[in-house]
């Protein structure tokens, strides 16, 4: 139940009142308002404010909608009409963010709205793909499948990006590390280093060691700028790489760089098929199928590709033989999606080439990961050399030159 603050006025009285009240939505809380004999002149949501704040605390995760969504199949196969599931499902959800997003979809329900509608109303939540195989549910009756196609196709989704991230977390974790201890010997070792050799005659520091106090000198003495530059340089990059050419040149590295590149292809063709597939099998039609997976592979140039083929599709031709020979599309994809069209089997080919690169995406993590460690080791040694190089060839100077006895 949602918390609403009012301000009404008593039709006996003329007085206004100010007071709240609890209910699924902004429509049940003007019902019953009014049933108290008042006129509602305004009414907002009291708890708005924390929920907000709690938004940044309890993000709706991966996780939460696919337990979201097998709840709610299991209810539906179980004959539970679909606001009682909706209730249901809402008392046993820990997120405080999912709760108040499903109490709207309760109330939009409860007012006359398809569950695909109210759900519509929360894109940030529900996005296109869900909302489609929700409608495909509800128009074919059979809601409880589509709920369990979506949260297959969620976890098949985050465990692939779940991956993917903790492929990233070892290399990460070693720069950062090597980021503290170059911070530490530039800030604190080579000033004494420095102090040390500074009042001794015919003392000339090593280029290497020369290069690193003017490093040092710079960090200590304007690390202020340096943040700034950082900070300010990570902001406006991002913000860069959100916007049309920036995100063209970033999916289009992301495609062709090494050794990502494969990797991402892959994924993307993974993403492409098992998005494919679901709504397929949902009933979703084909030129619906390609809007929705155009968005949901989140690449402008597939995407592009992708759309070029709907609108070939639409002037009467087979769906393969508009990939076929595509740049952003793998072999394979055209070539399943031929058989399956001749087959009259499209759902299972995209399925089984879902499976297929899945799995490819698995392997090409393993290999990355392989490569990256011996090259993170390398990395390493040289920087370890040339920090002792930096603070051991002063002295073996000094001592050549019978400086220090």
């Amino acid at each position: 139940m949602i918390t609403f603050r009012y301000v009404a006025r008593d039709a006996v009285s003329g007085k206004k009142v100010s007071a709240e009240v609890q209910a699924e939505s902004e429509k049940a809380a003007a019902k019953l308002i009014k049933d108290q004999g008042l006129t509602p002149l305004e009414i907002k949501q009291a708890n708005a404010g924390s929920q907000l704040l709690g938004g940044v605390r309890h993000r709706i995760k991966a996780k939460d909608r696919v337990l979201f969504s097998r709840q709610m199949a299991t209810l539906i196969n179980a004959g539970l009409p679909l606001v009682q599931s909706l209730r249901t499902v809402n008392s046993q959800t820990q997120n405080p963010n999912l709760r108040a997003v499903i109490e709207k979809v309760i109330g939009d329900v409860e007012g006359g709205q398809s569950f695909a509608e109210a759900l519509g109303k929360h894109p940030k939540v529900f996005n296109n793909v869900y909302v489609s195989l929700i409608a495909a549910g509800e128009a074919s009756g059979t809601l409880d499948d589509g709920l369990l196609r979506i949260a297959n196709q969620q976890e098949k989704d985050a465990e692939i990006m779940a991956k993917i991230r903790g492929a990233m977390v070892y290399p990460v974790i070693v720069i950062i590390v090597m980021l503290g201890v170059l911070l530490f010997i530039l800030t604190t070792v080579l000033p004494q280093v420095e102090e040390l050799y500074r009042g001794l005659p015919g003392a000339k520091l090593p280029f290497v060691t020369r290069a690193l106090l003017a490093a040092s000198d710079f960090v200590t003495g304007y690390w202020w700028l340096l943040i700034g530059l950082i900070g300010t340089g990570a902001f406006f990059t991002t913000r860069w790489a959100r916007t049309g050419p920036g995100k063209e040149l970033v999916d289009k590295l992301k495609m062709k760089g090494k050794p990502l590149g494969t990797l991402f292809m892959k994924l993307y063709m993974a993403r492409f098929s098992r998005t494919g597939a679901t709504l397929v099998a949902s009933g979703v039609p084909l030129l619906q199928v390609l809007s929705i997976t155009a968005a949901a592979v989140n690449n402008v140039h597939v995407a592009r590709s992708i759309n070029k083929a709907a609108e070939k599709v639409k002037g009467g031709k087979a769906l393969s033989d508009s990939l076929e020979g595509d740049p952003n599309f793998l072999e394979l994809v055209p070539n399943m999606i031929r058989i399956g069209e001749q087959s009259g089997n499209l759902e299972n080919m995209l399925a089984k080439t879902a499976d297929y690169y899945e799995k490819e995406v698995d392997e090409e993590i393993k290999t990355i990961s392989t490569i990256i460690e011996p090259v993170l080791m390398i990395i390493m040694g040289i920087s370890a050399f040339i920090i002792v190089a930096a603070v051991l060839l002063p002295i073996y100077g000094l001592v050549g030159k019978n400086i220090i006895r």
